[in-house]
């Protein structure tokens, strides 16, 4: 009988090419790819086709899709060390990648009943509530809430607008130095809002992290959560 040659489905030769152009650098991380109505010209197939091959490149982890924004090529995950000395700007650094913040607010309010057990305050007593966002490369990896004991730096807002960076704003008000005493950590989901500040699906795996920061006298100096989007950063432990 005649041998029968066995034909590669077009998806998986749309998927080769793609993923060739990832490879090349041709879509670098973070870009975004040409819409399916492109794709679908380009490749001369129908959109179901695209589609296909588009939803194997997500299952390998090389594109993600952000709600009514399109399908994006995905970062490399960020290493991020937990350990005594949790830095952003010098985390990022170190994983050869460029650190910035964006603020999403700064206010002083009363400190609800977490807040104050954690910083060892009076109930009520006023904090300082700083919200941002963290980027890598330009793409947003987390978002923070970092708490402050208002009475013991007054003039803490004014130094994080101008500075963008806890180290340095702790320093300006005389903390030399601070340490992480402890660490907890906690699979979530994210909501609607976490979703649209991250560039995620609402519903994606994000990680919780909720900690202390102390003085070299043990005196807490922050309460900081950050919810880091699960695919773009890799926690790992430092004794340091």
């Amino acid at each position: 009988m005649p041998q029968t040659s066995t034909r590669t489905p077009i998806w998986k030769s749309i998927h080769a090419a793609l993923s060739a152009d990832i490879a090349a650098s041709r879509y670098a991380p973070g870009d975004k790819l040409p819409t399916e109505a492109a794709l679908s010209t380009r490749f001369g197939v129908n959109r179901h086709t695209v589609r296909r091959a588009l939803a194997q490149l997500a299952e390998d982890g090389m594109i993600h899709t952000r709600r009514g924004a399109g399908v994006f090529v995905t970062h490399k995950p960020t290493d991020y060390p937990i350990g005594r000395r949790v830095r952003f700007h010098q985390n990022l650094r170190a994983a050869g990648r460029m650190p910035a913040k964006t603020v999403l607010g700064l206010e002083t309010r009363a400190a609800d009943q977490r807040e104050a057990e954690a910083l060892n305050l009076a109930p009520g007593a006023a904090v300082h509530v700083y919200d941002g966002l963290s980027l890598s490369d330009g793409a947003p990896v987390a978002l923070f809430r970092s708490v402050f004991p208002a009475e013991r730096f007054p003039d803490l807002p004014e130094a994080l607008a101008r500075l963008h960076s806890v180290t340095e704003a702790l320093r300006a008000q005389g903390v030399a130095d601070y340490t992480r005493a402890w660490t907890r950590l906690t699979a979530k989901l994210a909501n609607p809002t976490q979703a649209l500040h991250l560039r995620i699906t609402e519903g994606a795996p994000i990680l919780r992290s909720v900690s202390l920061n102390v003085d070299p006298d043990k005196q807490p100096v922050e309460y900081g959560r950050t919810w880091f989007a699960g695919d773009r950063v890799t926690l790992t432990h430092s004794d340091s």
